[in-house]
């Protein structure tokens, strides 16, 4: 449960918040379990927090940073993170349903589990983030950096990738069914055993590509760069190559 002086502190607003932080930078607040859904804590300095369980549900956190924090099983559906400083906080997890991270900078933040389903991760910073497990059903990452991130098995069917980097990032055994990832940048990623099957790979780097037993069954690789790509049991059948053709197994 949340420490009662905390959670007072917070509440009285954030000049009374941000004076104390200063004056007691070794006291790790805890905000476990409390109930901020639909508060406004835009620009909160809640860095390094025990945040564990908290409701943020449609909560305004914009520019609000939450580095190094706990966030596990944390309620932030429908939440505003836009350009959120979420640097390896832990949202093991955590309910991110509808919620806007837009700009917003997850690098090396732990994902483990999350439901992201329909958020918005535009221009989002999710370098080295630990997305195993999650589900990332419908998302928009559209230009989103996932460079060398580990989202193996991961659940992101139907998501909006167009221009992402998954530079060296595994997705093995991850479902990119029906994802749209014209001209995303998969230098040396690791898509062994994914189900890409319909997937929009148009104009994608592959190049040094893992795509060993992967499922690309209807999927589109129109103009992709596949140099160098292990394509070794990958099932093709109705994938349209690169140069336009048509597999027929």
């Amino acid at each position: 449960m949340a420490n009662p002086q905390h959670l007072a502190l917070l509440k009285k607003g954030a000049v009374s918040w941000i004076e104390w932080r200063n004056l007691n930078p070794n006291i790790e607040p805890d905000l476990s379990e409390a109930n901020f859904a639909q508060a406004n804590l835009r620009g909160a300095q809640l860095g390094r927090s025990n945040l564990f369980k908290i409701d943020l549900f449609n909560a305004k956190l914009i520019a609000a940073n939450f580095a190094e924090s706990n966030l596990s099983l944390a309620n932030l559906a429908g939440a505003q993170l836009l350009e959120t400083n979420l640097n390896q906080a832990n949202l093991t997890g955590a309910n991110l349903r509808n919620a806007d991270f837009m700009g917003a900078d997850l690098s090396g933040a732990n994902l483990i589990g999350a439901d992201l389903s329909a958020a918005n991760l535009q221009q989002t910073d999710l370098g080295d983030a630990n997305l195993i497990g999650a589900v990332m059903f419908r998302v928009n990452a559209i230009g989103a950096n996932l460079n060398n991130a580990n989202l193996s098995q991961a659940n992101l069917n139907q998501a909006e990738l167009i221009e992402a980097h998954f530079y060296a990032a595994n997705l093995s055994k991850a479902n990119l069914g029906e994802a749209h990832f014209t001209a995303a940048y998969f230098f040396r990623a690791n898509l062994s055993f994914a189900l890409l099957s319909g997937a929009d790979l148009r104009w994608a780097n592959l190049a040094k590509a893992d795509l060993r037993g992967a499922n690309l069954t209807g999927a589109n690789l129109r103009g992709a760069n596949l140099a160098g790509a292990n394509l070794d049991e990958a099932h093709l059948n109705g994938t349209i190559m690169p140069d336009g053709s048509i597999v027929s197994t």
